[in-house]
Parts: C-alpha cells; sequence; structure tokens
C-alpha cells in the first residue's frame, strides 16, 4: 500500500463535513413524513439514495485514512466518528424504509411523539453540520455536545412517551410491532448523534 506521509488535514474535515450534510438533507426528507400528503415511497427512496452517498463518503475517508501516514488528529477518533455518522444515516434510512415496507402509511397518521423525535434529529443534524465546519479550528464546540446531549435526552422523553401511546390499546398488535420496530430506529438515530458529538469532545479534550 502507498502512503502518503504528507498530512491531508482539509480532506478529513471535507469528508466529515460532507456526512454531516447529507445527514441534513435525510432528517429533511425524514420531516415530509408531517406533511398532509407524503409519497412514502418516494422518502423511502431518496433516504436511501443519500445513505449509498453517505457510504461511500465513508469508503473515501477510510482509503484516505489506511494511505496517510500523519493524521490531523488520533487515526482511531478519525476512524470513530466517520463510522458514527455513518450509522447516523443508516438509522434514518431504516426509519424510512420501514414506514414504507411495513404500510404504516395506510394508518391516519403517523404517532405524534414519532414527528417529536424527528423533530429532534432534525436539530441534532443542523447542529452536528455547523460543528463539523468547526471541527478543524476546535473552537466553539462545547456549546455543540452540550445541546445535543440535551436534544438527545429530548428524544428519549418522546421516546418513552411514544411506548405509553403503543401499549395503551390504540393500536393492534401487528400494528405495535411495526411501529415499536420504527420507534426503535429513530431513537437509535439520537443515541447515534449523541456518540457523534461525545466523540467530538472527545478530540477536542486530546487536541486542546
Amino acid at each position: 500500500m502507498r502512503f502518503n506521509l504528507r498530512p491531508k488535514a482539509d480532506e478529513f474535515y471535507d469528508f466529515f463535513s460532507e456526512a454531516a450534510d447529507n445527514l441534513v438533507k435525510g432528517a429533511a426528507i425524514l420531516a415530509e413524513l408531517s406533511e398532509a400528503e407524503v409519497d412514502y415511497q418516494s422518502v423511502s427512496d431518496r433516504l436511501v439514495d443519500i445513505e449509498h452517498d453517505n457510504d461511500d463518503v465513508t469508503h473515501r475517508m477510510l482509503r484516505t485514512l489506511n494511505s496517510t501516514f500523519v493524521t490531523p488528529f488520533d487515526r482511531e477518533d478519525i476512524y470513530r466518528l466517520g463510522s458514527q455518522l455513518d450509522d447516523v444515516m443508516d438509522h434514518m434510512e431504516a426509519v424510512g424504509n420501514l414506514i414504507y415496507l411495513y404500510g404504516l402509511s395506510e394508518l391516519p397518521s403517523l404517532p405524534r411523539e414519532m414527528h417529536e423525535l424527528i423533530d429532534v434529529l432534525s436539530a441534532s443534524a443542523e447542529h452536528t453540520a455547523r460543528a463539523m465546519r468547526r471541527l478543524k479550528a476546535l473552537r466553539d464546540l462545547e456549546s455543540y455536545w452540550i445541546e445535543v446531549n440535551r436534544l438527545e435526552n429530548e428524544g428519549d422523553r418522546a421516546y418513552r412517551m411514544l411506548l405509553v401511546r403503543l401499549f395503551s390499546g390504540e393500536y393492534d398488535a401487528l400494528t405495535v410491532l411495526k411501529l415499536k420496530e420504527v420507534a426503535d430506529e429513530l431513537e437509535a438515530a439520537a443515541d447515534a448523534f449523541e456518540h457523534v458529538a461525545n466523540t467530538v469532545e472527545t478530540i477536542a479534550v486530546k487536541e486542546s
């Protein structure tokens, strides 16, 4: 394998920003589920496309990492951050895919708490994208991980209330199982955003 001895810091930061921008796009597509008339297949298909784009970003980052001798910060943290950004997209793609494949579009509407969780993801994505653009300078990042932690707690509350609704008898048993799987993916996406923020905090502490 050919190694590049010269640091290519900007390239890694560009990868992180590109992946985070994809999360903003994915969250915006999920937010369409709150609209009056939704094309569920279109939501699912576009999320699949973005997930594939994000996989490509991750693979390019890993190839660069494996061929670069000097990295802008700890090699394991670069790998961890790139993988965690990809994990968020995987969970968001799963939400749109499951809603479409399970035929949940036949419900009069999705539970209100699901929309609240999607709002958490949208806000987390915006904060993450802004943080990735500030990562190189390692400045003004503390407010980012504090806010994402707050949003994750907000998502936990919405998730718990969603479980209360699902097991209240409002839905038949099969629908409960389907909605529960979607709810789990939404919560996992919120958790994954917090994992990204925790890694950024670790990087900031190490490099300060």
